[in-house]
């Protein structure tokens, strides 16, 4: 339990330090809290694949992403983090994003700890809604809207091959089995219906919609 305890301050010291070089990047170098936020967006998904090693209560993990929802919420009211607030439309995302870790960690923790039911949903979060928002950006075709919101079937098709990718690779990974035509096709329904809910979530709530549905596919599919 010690080492649990020691290993939560570890883990808040990176997510701090990070919080500090998206600042430092924003306010020093001038990046576009759009880029810094997905910096953000990304690391702290990397940040939080130790979770399943370094803790072992979810109880420390809820005291983790409870802190850092709370310093997320007070930077949002009082005009902190610009380098992850500072962005030209409501976003609920920075607040869903721990809610929808410690849901990851609870899953891992219910399926007997098997590392595919965390690092799936969670990678697929942090790898694949980058890539979807960066290609659509760069590449807007096929531009769609979901109520106020655009998004691009360019960008949709991006995230569809890097979930698909992703899954794969993680279920051969991480259960030791074959790319047998059974696991292609589970890893494609899951990154459909990913791409799906990624598609039609706006102001944020894809931070939650995206890791509960590749946890509901698990459920039936895995």
């Amino acid at each position: 339990m010690r080492e649990d305890i020691l290993n939560t301050f570890i883990l808040a010291g990176l997510f701090l330090a990070l919080f500090g070089v998206a600042e430092l990047l924003h306010h020093g170098f001038n990046i576009k809290a759009d880029h810094t936020r997905k910096i953000v967006h990304a690391c702290t998904g990397m940040l939080t694949l130790l979770f399943p090693v370094m803790l072992g209560n979810h109880w420390l993990v809820l005291l983790l992403c409870s802190a850092f929802a709370l310093i997320l919420i007070a930077s949002m009211r009082y005009n902190l983090l610009k380098s992850i607030n500072a962005i030209d439309r409501p976003s609920v995302g920075s607040i869903a994003y721990p809610v929808a870790v410690y849901g990851c960690y609870l899953a891992f923790e219910h399926f007997e700890q098997q590392y595919l039911y965390f690092y799936l949903p969670v990678l697929t979060l942090a790898i694949c809604d980058p890539i979807a928002a960066s290609t659509g950006k760069k590449w807007a075709v096929g531009r769609y809207k979901v109520g106020r919101s655009s998004k691009t079937m360019m960008g949709s098709g991006m995230f569809f091959l890097s979930a698909f990718v992703l899954v794969s690779f993680l279920s051969i990974v991480l259960t030791e089995g074959a790319a047998t035509n059974e696991v292609l096709l589970r890893a494609g329904i899951i990154a459909f219906i990913a791409a799906v809910s990624e598609g039609f979530s706006r102001n944020g709530y894809d931070n939650l919609t995206i890791p509960a549905s590749v946890l509901l596919c698990m459920m039936f599919f895995v």
